[in-house]
């Protein structure tokens, strides 16, 4: 019986005081308090901003387009024949002078139609100089033998407009012979230039044959659409035609020539008949004087035909107006302002122009705003944000980042202790 009393408090001595340590632990860890969470503070984003001002602007627009000729025609012939020459400079990009004879035609024939036409009319106008007489010797004899009037017929006045006629259409049969004669010579009526040729010697052409394609030289033309809103930057109407009242403005061209920039300057003169239906925008015609003269002299460069260019036109000035950097503008016409209590505010404006680098801007904004210009991520009317300048350093203090780590120290204290007296009990 000891024996059985003396296992048992073996075995149930330690349970018991294991049972009394636990229930111990229980009641200590319920009485001891417990921490308190700490209140989490948001953090300020950091944003790059910029002050807006006013000051007078020059708007103007920036557009493309293609340079092709004022003046551009096919070359063909007026006449048939086999082409008996061909002008050195009348090749693909061969350079020639208004009145050049480009090709000429083989001629026999047309100058023995000439020769015909020639003698068709010195017998006509035989004919003419003897009807002549005989009706002066008729008007004559009717005089000397005669009483009265004489008739038409006895004066031979029919006679007389036959013979006329006769030399009328003779001589235009000779103006006709010569002038197909001339046409077996072709040129241009102006200094060209060749963009293609499709004929060349030996080769028998007719009336209306393609001998080739040119184009003047003395001027060209650079075609530029325009939106709605670039139409209103220049003040331009959509009839526009230049005159010495109003000259159109200057436009500015440039373009990479042979890894180099080169520049032209050109004038607005015209805007297009129509408005493009599939781009609903309107054609302005840029016009440059001597491409390949005085203007290549000037650029280093001739502004040759299918170049594209740039051009950048001068529109109307605002004397107030605020200019902000292009990453400044969100969407179509919003702007992050970041106020002086450190929040942010979401502003409406009025954009009058907008390029890569900048926008223009004329309602919306008040001198001394501080804009934002950095990418920002989920922003949100009222969120708070501390402003810095383009050299990083922040423009007001933080108080708001200031008590948020206090609060966090504050809370990691507190964690702290609770967790060392739970320890100690």
């Amino acid at each position: 019986m000891s024996k059985f009393l003396g296992r048992l408090l073996i075995i149930g001595l330690p349970v018991a005081v294991l049972f009394a340590f636990i229930v111990v632990y229980v009641v200590l860890a319920a009485a001891a308090p417990k921490p308190e969470r700490a209140e989490i503070v948001a953090r300020p984003s950091a944003v790059f901003v910029t002050e807006a001002a006013l000051s007078p602007v020059q708007l103007s627009v920036t557009t493309q387009g293609e340079v092709t000729p004022l003046t551009e025609i096919d070359l063909t012939a007026q006449v048939s024949g086999r082409i008996t020459y061909v002008n050195p400079n009348f090749v693909d990009g061969g350079f020639f002078e208004a009145g050049e004879v480009l090709v000429r035609l083989e001629d026999a024939d047309y100058r023995l139609a000439v020769t015909r036409a020639e003698a068709l009319v010195a017998q006509s106008r035989q004919a003419l100089v003897r009807e002549q007489a005989e009706s002066e010797l008729a008007r004559e004899e009717w005089e000397s033998l005669g009483d009265g009037e004489a008739s038409a017929l006895t004066l031979r006045e029919p006679q007389m407009a036959e013979a006329r006629a006769q030399l009328a259409s003779a001589q235009a049969s000779l103006d006709e012979a010569r002038l197909n004669l001339s046409r077996t010579r072709i040129s241009a009526p102006f200094d060209g230039r060749v963009r293609a040729k499709s004929a060349d010697l030996g080769q028998y052409v007719g009336p209306g044959t393609r001998l080739g394609r040119v184009f003047a030289t003395n001027r060209v033309q650079v075609r530029l659409p325009l939106t709605n809103a670039e139409l209103a930057i220049l003040n331009l109407p959509l009839a526009f035609q230049s005159s010495d009242a109003n000259p159109g403005r200057p436009a500015h061209l440039s373009a990479s020539v042979a890894g180099q920039e080169r520049h032209w300057e050109g004038r607005l003169v015209r805007t297009d008949s129509a408005i493009n239906p599939q781009t609903r925008t309107m054609s302005a015609i840029i016009e440059v004087e001597d491409p390949y003269g005085a203007a290549a002299e000037e650029a280093g460069a001739p502004l040759a035909v299918g170049l594209f260019v740039a051009a950048n036109i001068d529109g109307r000035e605002l004397e107030n107006a605020i200019v902000l950097p292009r990453s400044a503008l969100r969407g179509s016409n919003e702007v992050y302002v970041a106020e002086l209590d450190g929040t942010l505010s979401i502003r409406q404006v009025n954009v009058v122009d907008t390029s890569a680098e900048r926008v223009v801007l004329t309602a919306g904004l008040e001198p001394g705003d501080r804009v934002v210009t950095s990418p920002l991520r989920g922003a949100a009317e009222g969120m708070l944000v501390r402003a810095m300048d383009a050299n990083g350093d922040p423009l007001d203090p933080e108080p708001e980042a200031d008590a948020a780590n206090d609060n966090d120290a504050e809370s990691e204290a507190l964690v702290q202790e609770t967790t060392t007296a739970s320890r100690a009990n």
